[in-house]
């Protein structure tokens, strides 16, 4: 058992890199990327506003294995366009989690007492002085915990894009299995998932951990 362990080990950690960059890719991208279609939302002129809650709608509303699907298969057979499995996973999963970090800033935003708006406008300062001088570092704070609930939900959904051949940590152990007959590879996969799932856990805890102090400190 354990000289098999020893021989799958390489090709299972080759698809961990995989998933770990489609994940740091995500949430590089993904995460200003929310912000701004958090603002768009918001926005005062009525077109722009419909545009990205339509988008926000239409990628919260549909399953991410589909979307995965539909550009994996567009691209190439209506633009002739041909993008990696890697392209077109990091793509989907940006558009995807912008859309619900999106919402979870807008939520935060909203939470912001509205007396701070008229106190920042009665000390003149404009629009966005206020927006990002004032109510978006608080909002941080407020949004933290949700968005760290996703940032672990990615975490586990990068398994989607073994979907569209992304030879990823569940891609290769797939293969191994279907090849050996045995289930030791999804169990090792498993347990990189936790290693992971748990490293993060640690740094986000701490990051809130410390914002809660500095809560606690102005207050």
């Amino acid at each position: 058992m354990a000289e098999y362990i020893g021989m799958i080990i390489p090709a299972l950690m080759q698809g961990a890199v995989v998933s770990v960059e489609l994940f740091c890719v995500t949430l590089i991208f993904s995460l200003p990327l929310g912000l701004v279609v958090c603002l768009g939302e918001n926005s005062r002129i009525r077109i722009i506003s419909l545009i990205f809650k339509a988008y926000v709608f239409v990628f919260r509303g549909t399953p991410l294995m589909l979307q995965l699907f539909f550009f994996y298969f567009f691209f190439p057979i209506n633009m002739g366009i041909r993008m990696t499995a890697f392209a077109t996973a990091s793509l989907t999963f940006v558009l995807n989690y912008a859309a619900y970090f999106a919402e979870i800033y807008r939520g935060g935003i909203n939470s912001i007492d509205r007396g701070q708006y008229e106190a920042a406008k009665s000390l003149g300062l404009s629009r966005s002085q206020t927006l990002f001088g004032i109510i978006l570092p608080q909002t941080f704070r407020v949004v933290l915990p949700p968005v760290s609930n996703e940032v672990i939900v990615l975490i586990k959904d990068t398994a989607l894009a073994s979907s569209i051949a992304l030879v990823d940590i569940m891609r290769v152990s797939q293969k191994i299995v279907n090849r050996d007959g045995s289930l030791v590879a999804y169990v090792i996969a498993a347990a990189l998932y936790l290693v992971f799932t748990f490293f993060m856990t640690v740094i986000l805890t701490r990051l809130e951990k410390r914002f809660s102090r500095y809560d606690e400190q102005s207050a």
